[in-house]
């Protein structure tokens, strides 16, 4: 697995700083969810206690609380901010429901899913909606079956290496800097996750698309989203307009129909701790490549 060092202080200074306009323009962010929620649906589990990790503005934990209402909910962020707009929302998506006396409070916690502030054995689910990306998968993944309890559940989604490689392939005809950041691909994750100790794990790539009228208005939302290049060898400084004006004409090649794509491939996953004998779980009906058969290919 190759080595991957983003600069976390940046990871955090940007979605910090796109708190209050990302949920305009999250549009993949609400697809992944929705799907890794479907997902979720056929997974035979009562949890206690669940991890929204990554919980950015919060979007996804009433949706969670709907579906476990007895539940301690518990949002992670790496971004103070984010957290801000999230306990902000659950409570608006609650509206009068927040006073009702089985209603647990929400609790949230500023941390990376590297070094994650949460006891041994101390949550049941861990939801993670395009968050893992930004983060060493062994790392991650390692923390992340510390904190979960024998029979716990991650279900999560990721980016994969051709994310956004329209993008790429215009600034490679510009210069040498990456200034698209770097994924890892469904075989390395997999390999962190069973050297983890991730049981049963099931990961499998669908592609999303995202259309825009022009390159700046895409990148206008990547801002937005605070999805900046945090590659520790990205280019330093200001891009001159000649050098965007270039990278903008290099992306015209990909102009289909009148509109141009922003291709995304979204990796899901699910992991459990370690079973106890006999544990039996619900089949998902999506096509998935098991972890043994991604080792065998």
């Amino acid at each position: 697995m190759a080595e991957y060092r983003p600069d976390k202080f940046k990871v955090a200074q940007s979605f910090a700083a796109a708190a209050t306009q990302y949920d305009d323009v999250a549009v993949l962010q609400r697809q992944t969810a929705d799907e890794l929620l479907d997902r979720l649906s056929l997974m035979t589990v009562k949890p206690e206690r669940v991890l929204d990790l990554g919980a950015g503005t919060g979007r996804n934990l009433a949706l969670l609380h709907q579906r476990y209402p007895q539940a301690q909910l518990i949002a992670m962020d790496i971004a103070a901010g984010m957290l801000k707009q999230a306990k902000k929302r659950f409570r608006d998506d609650l509206g009068f429901k927040r006073w009702l006396p089985q209603n647990k409070a929400l609790q949230t916690i500023t941390g990376d899913a590297e070094r994650l502030p949460l006891a041994d054995n101390s949550v049941d689910l861990v939801f993670a909606n395009l968050a893992l990306q930004w983060c060493d998968p062994k790392q991650s993944f390692k923390e992340i079956q510390r904190v979960l309890r024998p029979n716990g559940l991650l279900m999560f989604t990721s980016l994969g290496p051709d994310t956004l490689t329209e993008l790429r392939q215009a600034w490679a005809a510009v210069d040498a800097y990456p200034h698209v950041n770097v994924f890892f691909d469904m075989h390395d994750v997999g390999d962190a996750m069973t050297a983890s100790g991730l049981a049963d794990c099931v990961l499998d790539v669908e592609p999303y698309t995202l259309t825009y009228d022009t390159a700046m208005a895409m990148m206008r939302d990547l801002k937005i989203l605070g999805a900046h290049n945090v590659n520790e060898g990205r280019r330093r400084g200001l891009t001159g307009k000649n050098v965007m004006k270039n990278v903008i004409t290099a992306y015209e090649q990909f102009r289909r129909d009148g509109l141009l794509p922003a291709s995304y491939e979204v990796v899901f996953g699910h992991g459990w701790k370690l079973q106890q004998a006999g544990q039996q779980h619900a089949e998902d009906g999506s096509v998935h490549v098991s972890i043994n058969e991604i080792q065998r290919r």
